[in-house]
């Protein structure tokens, strides 16, 4: 075993034959690691299957849909659900295909970060992989918090359900509910990468099942409370609280925006990952894709079962869709299930933020780096990351007490992904035009269209996001996101300006080119590769 000192953090590397056996796979994935300035870390314990099955384990659309369901309710009833969301699919498709293309070509787990860092030009590499690596936590932080508190609200729901509405819990019990969920996730998702990866295929097994199921029942069994086919695809009701109908019907993009978040989780275990560069671009466009599709069966299904939208508005349950599957259904053990995946889809992005944290600290980019970035000998993962980001996630709960300010965490979260999104996309279609290195994916010349498309929207978004859900704000209905937003952005932009600017240079490389040591799972001759920036 080899210790090497870097920035006064030891990490380690188990020195290995290149006599002994490798997958010609694995080798090939850790060569090109190398070439991107890392050294593997973790076993690639992750198939393609098993790829897919992260991405659309956190994009989990019967959670999603569920706790989402309400955006769409209010910005329009049956027109906005059912034409919301196809409509918002495109351009985030738009977004992940470009994602897709950098993924394959720099298949790392320090992702978005690095992508901004190499495509921007020299003079705005640092500060662009900054600001991507601290958007991009802020909302994969947040978006863990407002995972867990949708699950949370699930099984409040549920209990109201199954107590015909005596017991009814408030803040202080789901705080409680939320917080256990928190402590029992950190164990969880402190496993070693082969448990990790055969648990996201039972999840997703479990997504695709259930939401076929909601969808069929929703279909099947809604029986007289069905509307009309004319009501369910064009009738559009406005209880926004703003005057103007198109406005209204703008803000049901949230429902579509929160959902269809995370599929950056697959570049994230790219190191974790065999034949990385191929399976993290197909993870990302198959988990969009089969979201995309499902969630709008769903959505579709959910209008016809919408017997009356004022009624279901004023519902006392915690989530609205609970009282559309209660008079569709009746009592059933659906809202159960749904508690169930919406844990597991809580672990699955638990895991991604910390690989993320990991990577960031694997630069020194985050208070603490040395700590959290290192590797848990026994499990071979980062457990102290996954701890970090699990306390700060849990602090976020806090806001469980004041409704207003923990809602806008949802928009919170999909503003710090998407701005982390857009980052290198930006930077690759203006100083990174001829600096990419195609992968197996590569969108050739739709390449820098593409890319525009999705930069415009997730900026008509990232501002639409910020917006109370009516006219005349009060302290009551105001939009807290930009609290949040600003608050990580003062800090990151604070540090940057007056300490950050002065050190942090974007992304570090570990390997140490004269040593003949190599990684965990490297098996090959390295030394003949020479390391490109």
């Amino acid at each position: 075993m080899v210790k090497h000192e870097e920035f006064g953090n030891v990490t380690e590397s188990i020195s290995v034959n290149s006599q002994d056996g490798v997958s010609p796979v694995h080798r090939e994935d850790n060569m090109l690691l190398r070439k991107l300035g890392y050294k593997s870390e973790f076993k690639r314990e992750f198939s393609l299957l098993e790829t897919i099955s992260f991405s659309m384990s956190i994009l989990a659309v019967s959670c999603g849909i569920t706790t989402g369901y309400s955006y769409p309710l209010l910005s329009g009833g049956h027109f906005a659900m059912v034409w919301a969301w196809p409509i918002a699919c495109i351009f985030v498709m738009c977004v992940a295909a470009s994602m897709a293309e950098l993924a394959s070509s720099m298949p790392t787990s320090a992702g978005l970060y690095y992508f901004s860092a190499k495509m921007a030009s020299k003079e705005r590499s640092a500060l662009a992989s900054w600001i991507t690596g601290w958007s991009n936590i802020t909302g994969q932080v947040t978006l863990i918090c407002s995972i867990n508190f949708s699950c949370a609200e699930l099984i409040t729901t549920a209990i109201a359900i199954g107590t015909d509405g005596t017991v009814v819990l408030g803040s202080g019990a789901t705080f409680g509910i939320l917080m256990a969920i928190h402590i029992t996730q950190m164990f969880l998702c402190s496993a070693g990468t082969r448990i990790i990866a055969r648990m996201t295929v039972f999840i997703m097994l479990l997504i695709i099942t259930t939401s076929i199921a909601a969808i069929i029942s929703l279909l099947v069994c809604a029986g007289n409370q069905r509307v009309s086919s004319v009501d369910a695809w064009t009738k559009f009701e406005n209880n926004t609280g703003w005057s103007n109908n198109a406005w209204a019907f703008i803000l049901a993009f949230t429902s579509p925006m929160w959902s269809l978040t995370g599929y950056d989780s697959a570049a994230h275990i790219a190191e974790e990952t065999a034949g990385a560069a191929r399976a993290a671009p197909i993870a990302i466009l198959v988990g969009v894709a089969g979201t995309e599709i499902l969630g709008w069966l769903y959505y579709i299904a959910a209008s016809y079962a919408t017997h009356s939208v004022p009624e279901i508005l004023q519902s006392e349950l915690a989530l609205p869709i609970g009282q559309v599957f209660l008079n569709v259904l009746g009592k059933k053990g659906t809202l159960a299930l749904w508690c169930c995946i919406t844990y597991l889809c809580g672990c699955s992005q638990a895991i991604d933020a910390s690989r993320v944290v990991f990577a960031f600290s694997r630069d020194n980019a985050l208070p603490g780096s040395r700590w959290w970035k290192r590797i848990n000998r026994t499990t071979q993962t980062p457990v102290n990351a996954v701890w970090f980001a699990m306390v700060l996630s849990a602090i976020c709960g806090t806001l469980v007490f004041s409704t207003e300010a923990f809602d806008s965490l949802a928009s919170a979260s999909v503003i710090g992904l998407y701005i982390s999104y857009v980052t290198p996309i930006y930077c690759r279609v203006t100083w990174g035009k001829d600096k990419l290195q195609p992968g197996p994916f590569s969108l050739g010349r739709w390449s820098f269209p593409i890319g525009w498309i999705g930069i415009v929207w997730v900026t008509f978004m990232v501002v639409m996001l910020l917006f109370p859900y009516t006219q005349t704000a009060s302290v009551q209905t105001m939009n807290y996101s930009i609290v949040i937003v600003m608050a990580v952005f003062i800090f990151a932009g604070g540090s940057w300006i007056f300490s950050a600017r002065h050190w942090f240079t974007g992304p570090i490389p570990n390997i140490d080119m004269q040593s003949d040591s190599s990684s965990y799972s490297e098996k090959h001759n390295t030394e003949q590769n020479s390391f490109g920036t």
